[in-house]
C-alpha cells in the first residue's frame, strides 16, 4: 500500500481516530466511576477493565506502527517550540495510552480483588494484594486520568489551530486527504 509523504499512515489514522473515542469514552466512564456509588458503578467497572486493556493493546500497535511508518514532517515555518511541543505531547500521550492501563492493571491486583474481564476472562495479578500500594495507584490513575484529559484538550486545540488558523496541512495529514471540488 502505497502512503503520501505529507499523510499518517492509512492504520495509523485508523487507529488514531478509534482510540480517541475508546479514551474519550474512558474517560467519561471514568468520572461516572468515581461520581457514583450506586449499581451503575460496577456495570461502569465492568466496561472500565476491558477498555482499558483494548486501549493498551491498540497503543502498543499504534507504537509499532509509527516506529515502522514515520508520521509526516511538521511544516518547516513551524516555530521550534511549537515542534518541541509537539513532539513532547505526543510523547505523553504514548506514554499516558501504556501508562493508565498498566497502571489500573496493578491497583485492581493490588486490591487483592480478581482482574477480570468479562466473567470468564481473568488476567493474572501483576501485584500482591497490598493496601498501600492500591491506595497510591489508585491516586496516581485519578491524576494521570486529569492529566491524559488536559493532553488531550492540548491536542485537540493544537489540531484546530493547525487546521482553522495555520491551514498547514496537519490535522488533513490526520482526516485524510482534502476531497477535490466537483462543483464546477
Amino acid at each position: 500500500m502505497n502512503t503520501r509523504a505529507d499523510m499518517f499512515h492509512p492504520l495509523a489514522r485508523a487507529l488514531h481516530w478509534l482510540m480517541a473515542i475508546l479514551i474519550l469514552s474512558m474517560l467519561f466512564i471514568g468520572a461516572g466511576m468515581v461520581a457514583s456509588v450506586s449499581e451503575r458503578h460496577e456495570t461502569l467497572i465492568r466496561i472500565h477493565k476491558p477498555l482499558g486493556i483494548a486501549i493498551l493493546i491498540l497503543a502498543i500497535l499504534r507504537i509499532a506502527i509509527r516506529l515502522r511508518h514515520r508520521p509526516p514532517p511538521l511544516p518547516a515555518d513551524l516555530p521550534l517550540w511549537q515542534k518541541i511541543a509537539a513532539y513532547g505531547s505526543h510523547l505523553l500521550l504514548y506514554a499516558l495510552m501504556v501508562a493508565m492501563p498498566l497502571i489500573g492493571w496493578a491497583m485492581v491486583s493490588a486490591s487483592g480483588e480478581p482482574v477480570m474481564l468479562s466473567a470468564s476472562l481473568r488476567l493474572p495479578s501483576i501485584l500482591s494484594a497490598n493496601p498501600v500500594a492500591f491506595a497510591w495507584l489508585r491516586a496516581a490513575h485519578g491524576y494521570l486520568a486529569y492529566l491524559l484529559f488536559l493532553t488531550v484538550v492540548v491536542h485537540v486545540s493544537a489540531a484546530l489551530y493547525h487546521g482553522l488558523i495555520r491551514r498547514d496541512g496537519v490535522l488533513r495529514s490526520m482526516t485524510g486527504p482534502a476531497r477535490p471540488d466537483t462543483s464546477g
